[in-house]
């Protein structure tokens, strides 16, 4: 075992200098991955690429992350999923200064290549930096910051790249990916809001390559990848060191929806005049609310023009008819009885079929199904006043109208 290790070692050495011996380009080409940061957008990390030209005096940095707010249409871009992100070119030293400013660290992997694939590779990123060239349309989970990176070194250099194995036996989605770096973060209402609005398709489980939309992943497959038969990175080290990460703390949704969920239950068996008035206020926002987050839910299934908010069951809960419901919720009519038994039914069934529905819902939807069974069995169950109209004869013999409340 220890004479193979040995052979092993000594075959990774001679590959080592056969490819340092044939470079005579001056160049050096690695991989940049910087830790999360604590703003959303930063949550799941970053990935550059750097160049280092020593002839010709440069040391640049190459970004497939920035992008341009000031578009007057940005937002509405964003909402269907619209993002032009851009190819930017500046110095490493501008590179670092930013990630020192926001106490965040850089790990640097220098790739073993010859000089002719450097040469391919760099002459690709100065024709993808031209201004014609530099725009893509940003998906998050396909074709992004870290994938551009990753493909640029497969497709461009000319070498054979073989990436190892790096995930666990089960496989994981991209929704237990994700949770990860929002646990570890302390971000759990960005959790809990990104939860809602993914749909099922999110629940996929990742192949090798495509777990490498994230910074850290593709880090660690470069670690063990081989480019033409020997290791693709000659040297790893940290460049600026990685801070202790020091979650948020916060009121977990589910704390916070499961202290609602009691309040509103001791509430709806105290028959008072003010809690029943309190009651009709708390249903018209409560459903107003679900009613606007399932219409948002229907929204991005339709306008988006990638998949990651389809197939969303969250909308069998969040029905968008609460938006309109919302607004008479404190009416006493046969048909809003008869609605809020078939929402109390749907919920129940939802409920009972946690575990089968193919689609991870986030724990926090648990009290607020709760709240939605216990608000539409009163509103299911109300009395209602019907108007009866008799004649009864008084002492003068005169009809008199009265009305009688069933």
């Amino acid at each position: 075992m220890k004479f193979s290790r040995f052979l092993l070692f000594v075959f990774s050495f001679c590959c080592l200098k056969a490819v340092a011996q044939s470079d005579t380009s001056h160049l050096r080409i690695s991989l940049l991955t910087c830790s999360p940061g604590m703003e959303l957008y930063s949550t799941f990390g970053h990935t550059a690429l750097r160049v280092t030209d020593s002839a010709h005096g440069v040391d640049m940095v190459y970004n497939y992350g920035t992008f341009d707010d000031r578009d007057p249409n940005f937002y509405a871009k964003f909402t269907r999923g619209i993002m032009r992100y851009a190819l930017s070119n500046y110095s490493y030293q501008e590179f670092l200064q930013e990630y020192y400013s926001e106490d965040r660290g850089v790990i640097e992997q220098e790739l073993l290549l010859t000089g002719e694939q450097k040469q391919r590779m760099y002459a690709a990123l100065q024709q993808n930096a031209l201004e014609q060239n530099r725009y893509y349309n940003y998906y998050f989970h396909t074709d992004n910051c870290t994938t551009r990176a990753r493909d640029m070194i497969v497709r461009q250099t000319g070498a054979s790249v073989v990436f190892k194995n790096i995930l666990p036996e089960k496989r994981p989605t991209y929704r237990n990916l994700i949770h990860t770096y929002l646990d570890k973060g302390g971000q759990s209402w960005s959790k809990f809001g990104i939860d809602l609005c993914l749909g099922s398709n999110f629940d996929d489980r990742v192949t090798n390559d495509q777990s490498m939309f994230l910074p850290d992943y593709l880090m660690w497959g470069l670690d063990s990848a081989t480019a033409d038969g020997h290791p693709l990175v000659a040297s790893k080290q940290e460049v600026v060191r990685f801070p202790l990460m020091k979650p948020q703390i916060d009121l977990p949704p589910v704390l916070f929806f499961t202290v609602l969920f009691l309040i509103i239950g001791l509430l709806s068996f105290i028959p008072t005049r003010f809690v029943k008035a309190f009651l009709n206020v708390f249903d018209s926002v409560f459903f107003l609310c679900i009613g606007i987050f399932g219409l948002l839910v229907v929204t991005l299934w339709v306008i988006r023009v990638d998949t990651v908010c389809r197939n969303n069951f969250n909308v069998l809960w969040a029905l968008p008819t609460h938006f309109f419901v919302a607004f008479v919720v404190y009416l006493k009519r046969k048909w809003l009885q008869q609605y809020f038994r078939i929402v109390f039914v749907l919920t129940a069934l939802f409920t009972l079929c946690w575990f089968f529905i193919p689609q991870q819902i986030n724990v926090g939807v648990l009290p607020l199904l709760g709240i939605i069974l216990l608000r539409s069995y009163f509103r299911g169950n109300l009395p209602f006043t019907k108007r009866v109209t008799t004649n009864v004869p008084n002492n003068f013999h005169n009809a008199r109208r009265i009305n009688i409340e069933l």
